[in-house]
């Protein structure tokens, strides 16, 4: 007699999660009177226990609903690498504020001193400068009669530093840009 009744309690907490689960798998999200159909069951599957036919114990807990949070996944068109720049913010005043792929190289200088070169950014400020400048994104290499080589320091697409070297004509050969 006692594993009737314990057997037709676990028929009866089997029954009503059935009954949640599969009303629960239709929707996406839990239905607004899902407490009110849960408590109908749960009350359903307690007569249905304590009916004398069956001798089930009425005091059985009623098993809980889960819903799971659905997460958020990336977006597999979006590419994994940026391919926009990161913008550098202010720069520094002065020669120090130079980037390399922005300077035109207006000319260059044989002084007593050594090689100087005439430069101008995007803004047309000019300024002059000399071999072992620090400019904001690398140093000024070597100075000659027809350019600048600038060593220039970035970052590839993954974070790593490389440096690599630029050559900045005064006149640019056919199919050079400068």
């Amino acid at each position: 007699m006692k594993l009737a009744k314990s057997s037709m309690t676990v028929w009866a907490a089997l029954a009503l999660s059935f009954t949640l689960s599969s009303s629960a798998g239709a929707q996406s999200a839990p239905p607004k009177n899902a407490a009110r159909k849960a408590k109908a069951a749960s009350s359903k599957a307690a007569t249905s226990a304590t009916a004398p036919s069956s001798g089930a114990d009425a005091s059985a807990p009623a098993p809980a609903v889960k819903f799971e949070p659905v997460t958020a996944k990336r977006d597999p068109f979006q590419p994994l690498v940026s391919s926009t720049k990161p913008s550098h913010g202010p720069l520094p005043p002065g020669k120090a504020g130079l980037i390399i792929g922005t300077v035109h190289v207006d000319g260059t200088v044989k002084s007593p001193s050594g090689m100087m070169a005439v430069v101008s950014n995007e803004e047309r400020r000019v300024y002059f400068i000399r071999e072992g400048d620090k400019l904001y994104d690398g140093d000024v290499e070597k100075i000659g009669l027809d350019g600048v080589t600038f060593k220039e320091n970035s970052k590839d697409a993954f974070g790593k530093p490389v440096e690599r070297m630029v050559t900045k004509r005064i006149y640019q050969s056919a199919g050079e840009q400068q």
